[in-house]
């Protein structure tokens, strides 16, 4: 008489995302080799990710905030730290959604030789970038409180739940143009220009007022559930010396803004890993 243990599953089926849970180690182990094949044959290795952030930003600085006077607007007052909390977002968003979306081809050895759940490679290029995101938190942090700065626990909720948000949206974009990027290359270049738009389609530079001032309210409204932008707003309101929720209201509650853009990234992760696992049988033959 069987039993339950007799079971035999069908080999190579996958649970989605519930199965890289039993896969923990392996998911250490492809993070590992990431972060090694990023910085192999690098002399500065892990310095890059201070290096290229402080260059962006201080590009960035130059230009809006001195040449186009950003910094000496009275409701910017720290221009810097209001401009690098926005960059570390989008760079954190613009690494993750790429690499996820690069993870099944830049694993092509693996995935024809062993069976493992797919979703492990896009998950290990989120780590990874989570990594390089880490040391430019430190330096904002710091940044932060030399410019006279204080935590407030409200603020620091705001932080951490746009982030979750953030996440959530960059990985599930990941899974659905890295399962399509298989088949289409088309994907890359996809990546590629939502990376040059992503800085410009949130108030990285400049204050959302700017935009209510300049677009009617649905745009505004849609704009808003952007969830790179209320990332944004969020460490603003987290770390930005002098926030006030006054000056983070965007015509609305924190609960409404953030509370849409869970929905909206939680709506991208689902619709991602329905086509990562509707695709992900076929990768094998066409890779």
């Amino acid at each position: 008489m069987s039993t339950k243990s007799d079971v035999i599953s069908r080999p190579g089926t996958s649970k989605g995302l519930f199965g890289v849970f039993r896969y923990r180690y392996l998911l250490k182990l492809l993070v590992k080799k990431e972060v090694r094949i990023r910085y192999r044959g690098s002399w500065l290795g892990m310095v890059w990710t201070y290096i290229k952030p402080l260059t962006q930003f201080l590009v960035f600085y130059v230009a809006m905030g001195i040449f186009m006077g950003m910094g000496r607007s009275g409701n910017l007052q720290v221009y810097p730290v209001y401009l690098f909390s926005a960059v570390i977002v989008t760079n954190f968003f613009t690494e993750a959604f790429g690499n996820c979306t690069r993870s099944i081809l830049s694993n092509t050895g693996l995935i024809q030789k062993i069976y493992l759940p797919r979703e492990l490679f896009p998950l290990a290029s989120l780590r990874v970038a989570f990594v390089h995101f880490f040391p430019q938190l430190v330096i904002l942090l710091l940044g932060a409180a030399i410019t006279g700065w204080r935590p407030d626990i409200k603020g620091l909720i705001i932080a951490i739940i746009g982030f979750a948000a953030l996440c959530c949206f960059a990985f599930g974009l990941g899974l659905f143009f890295g399962s399509i990027n298989v088949f289409y290359r088309d994907a890359e270049n996809i990546t590629d220009l939502v990376a040059m738009i992503a800085p410009w389609a949130a108030p990285c530079f400049y204050p959302w007022t700017m935009v209510a001032a300049h677009v009617p309210r649905w745009l505004l409204e849609l704009y808003f559930a952007n969830p790179i932008a209320v990332c944004v707003e969020s460490f603003h309101r987290g770390f930005w010396w002098g926030a006030t929720d006054e000056a983070f209201q965007f015509s609305g509650s924190w609960v409404m803004r953030l509370g849409v853009s869970l929905l909206v990234s939680l709506f991208c992760l689902v619709v991602g890993e329905l086509t990562f696992k509707h695709l992900e049988g076929r990768f094998a033959q066409e890779l």
